[in-house]
């Protein structure tokens, strides 16, 4: 099998979401072109592989691929084309170094414009309008759209046509615009019938699902997040199940409506009959707290045993009275939709406690059925 051989069979089986298949085909092509200095098909490849890398979050090896193409251009004095401006620019967009990334795209667009390249320059924008959208310049974003649409006028491209209307949705999404979103949406996933590229169809999928959930439509987004669930390996696929996870509140507090707490310790959500999901963004101890007094429902801990359970510390009054008092305080103030009127942690004279009057729900929940 040939390079470029390679680099189709690399294609097909990422398009289709096949990520381990895919990684050895696309490194073999990546590798003969690079030795034949045949850049333009190696910055392609390398582009399928940075797309792997970011779709399974491993930013280590996103890193270090985007330090040896540098290396790569610099010690071959390589006339930077615009696919290799463009590639520059989605591993820094992966790794979330946005105006690095638009200055790339922007870099790619004189290029392609350069070249007469249409189908670069509609990359090129695409790319431009993303980073326009991280930066929260909405219209700036739509307008680039605009001129995306009149390019595509000349482009038979479905994945890439798709990806446009994905990326029209999303800022509409951003800007609340959920019915005009869910209307591009569709518009997207009628192309994908046309398509193999699951990742494109995938995240399509997860933004239906996304703006019906934001229009009230729960039972029907269900349907859509299990459908992207059951078609997709969620190490593969992080970046679209962190989509869907978003809106997991959604289902927990529609499923447990009854109670006034409901704690899933499989994904550490929490969620309060009136205040909703509880983001306690990595505050273990506050974690570990509620956790104790959730599965021990009106035991009172004194100050000694949360020390050595929860801080996994000897007890000492001077350095620890204080300090949980102040946790105690903080985790009231996440939990309790009155601070000034708590109704699940108490005191008592020997210790804390969570008020056994309140209905609480201990879930051991999976990721498929929520």
């Amino acid at each position: 099998m040939n390079a470029d051989q390679s680099l189709e069979m690399g294609k097909l089986y990422c398009d289709r979401g096949d990520y381990s298949q895919a990684l050895p085909h696309l490194y073999q092509s990546a590798e003969i072109f690079l030795t034949e200095k045949n850049f333009t098909q190696y910055f392609k490849a390398v582009q399928y592989i940075l797309r792997i890398y970011a779709e399974r979050e491993d930013f280590e090896q996103l890193s270090a691929l985007k330090e040896k193409l540098h290396d790569i251009v610099i010690r071959e004095n390589i006339e930077i084309t615009s696919r290799a401006y463009y590639v520059f620019g989605i591993a820094a967009v992966y790794k979330q170094q946005i105006e690095s990334g638009l200055e790339y795209f922007k870099l790619a667009l004189e290029q392609s414009l350069k070249h007469n390249d249409k189908e670069d320059t509609c990359h090129a924008i695409l790319g431009i309008a993303v980073c326009l959208r991280h930066q929260k310049k909405f219209d700036e974003a739509l307008k680039e759209i605009y001129n995306l649409n009149i390019f595509l006028q000349f482009i038979d491209n479905i994945d890439l046509k798709a990806s446009v209307l994905s990326a029209n949705a999303m800022i509409l999404m951003n800007l609340k615009k959920y019915d005009q979103a869910l209307d591009v949406l569709w518009s997207a996933y009628e192309l994908t019938k046309h398509s193999k590229h699951l990742s494109v169809a995938s995240i399509i999928l997860a933004n239906i699902g996304a703006c019906l959930c934001e229009l009230g439509q729960k039972d029907v987004a269900h349907v859509y997040f299990d459908l992207v669930k059951k078609t997709n390996d969620p190490n593969n696929a992080k970046a679209v199940y962190k989509v869907i996870q978003q809106y997991d509140h959604f289902f927990l507090t529609q499923k447990n409506h009854d109670f006034d707490l409901s704690f899933d310790f499989q994904n550490h959500q929490i969620v309060e009959r009136k205040i909703g999901k509880i983001d306690f963004k990595n505050q273990f101890i506050l974690l570990d707290l509620l956790k104790l007094f959730i599965t021990h429902q009106g035991e009172v801990f004194s100050k000694e045993y949360l020390v050595e359970h929860v801080w996994k510390q000897v007890y000492n009054p001077e350095v620890h009275d204080n300090k949980i008092y102040v946790t105690i305080k903080r985790l009231r103030k996440l939990i309790e939709p009155d601070f000034d009127q708590p109704k699940y942690i108490f005191r008592s004279k020997n210790g804390y406690f969570l008020n056994k009057a309140v209905k609480v729900q201990n879930l051991v929940s999976n990721r498929g059925e929520i």
